[in-house]
C-alpha cells in the first residue's frame, strides 16, 4: 500500500521511540480523529530536542528550531515534530520572548484551545488529556486552555481561531472565552495582516462561512478587520430585489452557499461583490433604493481589502475583476453577438457566473438571465469565443494603414465583425477592414 499522511507520521513517532524518547501526535490531528475527520496534516509532540530530531531524520526542515520545531519531510506530506515546550512572556502578541523544555503535561498547558489540546497515542489509540478537551469536544465547545485573557494576549489570532473553530465545526464558545474575544477584539491588529488574512480565507473555506462572519459581527472582530463589511449592517434595499433583508443579511446568505470546489478568489468575490453599496446608497422620491456605482466603487474597495489581507496580486486582480462585473450578465440578452461572445470568453467567466448564482439565489431568486448565459457559453465551443484574431498589426500595416493608436480600435471593430461571422479567413479580413475603414492616405499631392 502506498504511504498515508497518518503511516508517515507513524514512523516518525517509532523511530523517535526506538531512540529511547517520548513521542506522541499532537493537537488538531487528534482533534480531528476523534471528530471522525481526516486531519490534513500531522504534528507530533516529542521529548527530544530540535538537533536530536535532525539527527534521527535524513530530509528536515528547521521551521523554528529555535522553539524546538521541525519539520520532517515524507512523501506524501510532511510531518511537524515540535520539543514538549512551555512558553515564557510573549511580547509581540506573537513569539514567546523564551521557551524552556518540559513534559507533555507542561506542553498542552500552553496551547490555544482544550479541543486541540490533546495528545493520541498512535501505537494504543490512547487519548493523553490533561485539559479536558475530551470533554469539550464531545459537548461542542471552544474554550481557552486557563485564563482566556491570558491566552488572547499571548497571541492575538486565537481571537480569530476561536471563531473559525466554532464555525466549523457547529459549536459553542464558551462563556468566560467568549467575553474575552469580544474585550480583546479591537486588539486584533496587533498582529500581522499576513495571519489575519489567512484566518479570514480559512473562515471562508471551512464551510460554515455564515456562522463565522456572525460570530464576527457579534464579537466585533468585523469592526477592526473588515470595517467596510461591518458598515453593510442595517444598509436597506429595495425589497422588490432583495426581499431578503439588508446588505449584510444579503451576504450572510451568499456565504451560506459556498462550497469546498470554490477558490479563494471566488470566495473573497462573494465575500466583497456588494461592499460599496453603503457608501453608494440613495433613495429616491419614490421609495426606490438604488446603488448606481457600486460596482466600479466596490472595485477599488476590493482591491484596498485584498491588499490589506495580503492576497497574491493574481487572486487580487480576480477578485477585483469579479466585483466590477457581477451585475454584467444583465445586459447579455441585448448584447450584441460579438459583445456577448467577447464577455463569454472572460479568462474568469466561469467564477463570474457562480458569483451571479450565488448573488441573485440570494435575492430576488431569478436566475433566468443566469440560465441564458450559461446555456450560451456551453453551446460555444473555445474557438467560438477566444478565436486567433485573422487580422493583425502586420497585415494593416502592409494595407497601408500608419502605425498609431487608432490600431486598437481597428483590431477591436475586425475581431468584432470575425465574432459576427462577417469573415472567416485572412484575405476576406482584409477585404471588409478596407471597405468598412479604409485607411487615411492623408492630402492628394
Amino acid at each position: 500500500m502506498p504511504p498515508s499522511l497518518r503511516r508517515e507520521a507513524e514512523r516518525v513517532v517509532e523511530r523517535l521511540r526506538r531512540a529511547g524518547h517520548e513521542a506522541l501526535f499532537a493537537g488538531g490531528c487528534v482533534r480531528d480523529l476523534l471528530l471522525g475527520r481526516d486531519p490534513g496534516d500531522y504534528d507530533v509532540a516529542t521529548s527530544a530536542r530540535a538537533s536530536e530530531v535532525e539527527a534521527l531524520f535524513s530530509r528536515t526542515v528547521g521551521v523554528g528550531a529555535q522553539f524546538g520545531v521541525i519539520k520532517v519531510l515524507g512523501e506524501v506530506g510532511d510531518t511537524e515534530v515540535a520539543t514538549f515546550r512551555s512558553d515564557g512572556p510573549y511580547v509581540d502578541h506573537r513569539h514567546p520572548s523564551e521557551v524552556s523544555f518540559c513534559d507533555a503535561e507542561g506542553d498542552a498547558l500552553r496551547r490555544d484551545f482544550t479541543i486541540n489540546g490533546m495528545f493520541l497515542d498512535p501505537e494504543t489509540d490512547e487519548i493523553i488529556d490533561f485539559v479536558g478537551g475530551r470533554r469539550d469536544l464531545a459537548a461542542g465547545i471552544v474554550r481557552a486552555i486557563g485564563d482566556p485573557d491570558a491566552r488572547f494576549d499571548e497571541d492575538r489570532l486565537r481571537l480569530l481561531r476561536g471563531v473559525r473553530f466554532a464555525a466549523r465545526f457547529g459549536f459553542e464558545i464558551e462563556d468566560a472565552t467568549w467575553r474575552s474575544i469580544v474585550a480583546h477584539a479591537e486588539t486584533i491588529c496587533d498582529i500581522a495582516w499576513e495571519r489575519i488574512g489567512d484566518e479570514i480565507v480559512k473562515i471562508l473555506g471551512d464551510g460554515a462561512a455564515r456562522r463565522g462572519f456572525e460570530l464576527l459581527s457579534d464579537s466585533r472582530l468585523l469592526d477592526a478587520v473588515l470595517p467596510e463589511i461591518a458598515a453593510m449592517r442595517g444598509v436597506e434595499q429595495s425589497p422588490e430585489h432583495h426581499p431578503e433583508g439588508d446588505v449584510f443579511v444579503h451576504t450572510l446568505l451568499c456565504l451560506e452557499k459556498l462550497e469546498p470546489w470554490h477558490d479563494a478568489a471566488l470566495r473573497l468575490a462573494v465575500l466583497l461583490h456588494d461592499v460599496a453599496k453603503p457608501l453608494t446608497a440613495e433613495r429616491r422620491e419614490d421609495g426606490r433604493i438604488t446603488f448606481h456605482g457600486h460596482c466600479e466603487q466596490g472595485e477599488e474597495l476590493a482591491r484596498g481589502i485584498c491588499r490589506r489581507l495580503r492576497q497574491s496580486n493574481e487572486t487580487t486582480d480576480e477578485v477585483c475583476w469579479l466585483v466590477r462585473h457581477h451585475l454584467r450578465h444583465r445586459d447579455a440578452r441585448q448584447m450584441r453577438v460579438a459583445t456577448l461572445k467577447r464577455f463569454l470568453g472572460e479568462p474568469w467567466i466561469e467564477s463570474l457566473l457562480e458569483l451571479v448564482r450565488i448573488d441573485v439565489s440570494s435575492g430576488s431568486g431569478d436566475l433566468d438571465t443566469w440560465r441564458f448565459c450559461v446555456e450560451r457559453r456551453a453551446a460555444l465551443s473555445e474557438e467560438d469565443v477566444r478565436p486567433d484574431p485573422l487580422l493583425r498589426g502586420r497585415d494593416l500595416i502592409e494595407l497601408g494603414y500608419a502605425p498609431g493608436p487608432g490600431f486598437k480600435d481597428l483590431l477591436d471593430a475586425a475581431l468584432d465583425a470575425q465574432l459576427e461571422g462577417a469573415f472567416h479567413d485572412t484575405d476576406s479580413a482584409r477585404r471588409w477592414i478596407l471597405e468598412h475603414h479604409p485607411p487615411d492616405r492623408g492630402p492628394a499631392a
